[in-house]
């Protein structure tokens, strides 16, 4: 009975070495065909697609490439439509799996569809380059029927590439029939001119991408602002308010008011400049205490440029603030600037005003000026 056992035990023994030798070299060659295929992949992203190594690693993760025959389909697809290395480079990175995709059926079609609508290789190249995602969409059932709706009312091919642009690369991007039709006919029935439909529609194609309800409640609020529909900025404040809610309009109306402002000086402001209310609450309190407490302005000066609110604060606000107040602090100005001398003028003007105000200290102003703007670059 012990020596069955035994043997019983020595047979199940072998079998069970068996079958992980089996496994061992099933998984071992698995890893090496794996470790090879990620390796060529990586190589063919880094030396046919121009990714660094670090981006193709990561590339690799979504892309798997047994041979290059493919990929170099779509690669010399991309090269003879005009893209440069560099905008390949960005397709891929971005893209990854287009390298896999039928170059005749998926991609040239699509490529082919706005060449025949006039778009030029340079501003198609720059279009799929920056939004790649468009390769992904359906030619018959997104593209075509998006292009159509906006060449209905935009007639010109350039508008409509423009806003068509702007849709897809928007995380807006919708069914345009069910969304774009009906709050258009709302703009209308509100009495704004078609030319400043036309215009929000090809700058800001996202702003009629929201249920017709909310859009109607959009419009309503503008009007009752007393922004009259005639006026391209009826439009502009829509697309203001269009883009944050109700409750982010009353931070950012209290911000206004711990700086000195009233409500109607808000209205004003928004009035003159709607895009003033978009910037964030932090850079809207950055800017009020540059202008108001490094510059020496007053609230009621940024209530009448309420542009300075949009401006860079990096690279425009503070480093000309700063220098603005040097040039107070030696006595080099003798009558104060309006911020759209400081803020709005563009930087040739600018330097200009500065060598102006002392031909002597002009050299240290200037590279006073430059130190600043490198801080903030």
């Amino acid at each position: 009975m012990s020596i069955y056992i035994c043997k019983n035990i020595s047979t199940h023994l072998k079998c069970l070495s068996n079958l992980l030798h089996f496994q061992y070299h099933f998984i071992s060659s698995f890893t090496t065909n794996s470790s090879i295929q990620d390796s060529f992949t990586v190589s063919y992203l880094i030396h046919s697609c121009g990714l660094s190594s670090e981006n193709a690693l990561i590339a690799s993760r979504n892309v798997k490439l047994k041979t290059p025959k493919k990929a170099d389909l779509v690669v010399a697809l991309f090269k003879k439509h005009g893209f440069t290395d560099a905008q390949i480079e960005n397709v891929v990175k971005k893209f990854p799996s287009v390298l896999l995709s039928n170059f005749e059926k998926t991609i040239m079609p699509k490529l082919e569809y706005f060449s025949s609508k006039g778009v030029s290789r340079t501003e198609l190249a720059k279009f799929v380059s920056g939004s790649p995602g468009v390769l992904r969409k359906s030619l018959e059932k997104k593209i075509i029927p998006t292009w159509n709706s906006f060449e209905s009312l935009l007639i010109s091919s350039e508008r409509t590439f423009a806003a068509t642009k702007r849709f897809f690369n928007s995380r807006w991007a919708c069914d345009l029939e069910a969304r774009l039709i009906p709050n258009i006919k709302i703009l209308r029935e509100f009495g704004v001119l078609e030319s400043n439909i036309v215009s929000l529609l090809t700058k800001q194609p996202s702003v009629f991408m929201i249920d017709s309800d909310m859009f109607r409640m959009t419009v309503e609020r503008v009007e009752e602002m007393g922004f009259s529909p005639q006026r391209l900025k009826f439009v502009f404040a829509v697309c203001a308010l269009r883009g944050m809610t109700k409750s982010t309009w009353e931070r950012k109306v209290e911000i206004c008011k711990k700086w000195g402002w009233s409500e109607e000086d808000v209205y004003v402001a928004f009035e003159k400049h709607p895009w003033c209310m978009m910037v964030s609450e932090d850079k809207m309190s950055s800017v009020m205490d540059m202008v108001i407490n490094k510059a020496g302005f007053e609230p009621s000066d940024i209530v009448q440029r309420p542009k300075s609110l949009t401006c860079s604060l990096e690279k425009r606000i503070v480093p000309r603030c700063l220098v603005y107040q040097d040039l107070l602090e030696r006595g080099l100005i003798t009558k104060k600037w309006s911020l759209r001398v400081l803020l709005e003028v563009p930087e040739k003007e600018f330097l200009k005003k500065i060598t102006m105000c002392s031909n002597e200290a002009a050299p240290e102003l200037l590279k006073l000026y430059k130190d600043k703007l490198e801080l903030k670059m």
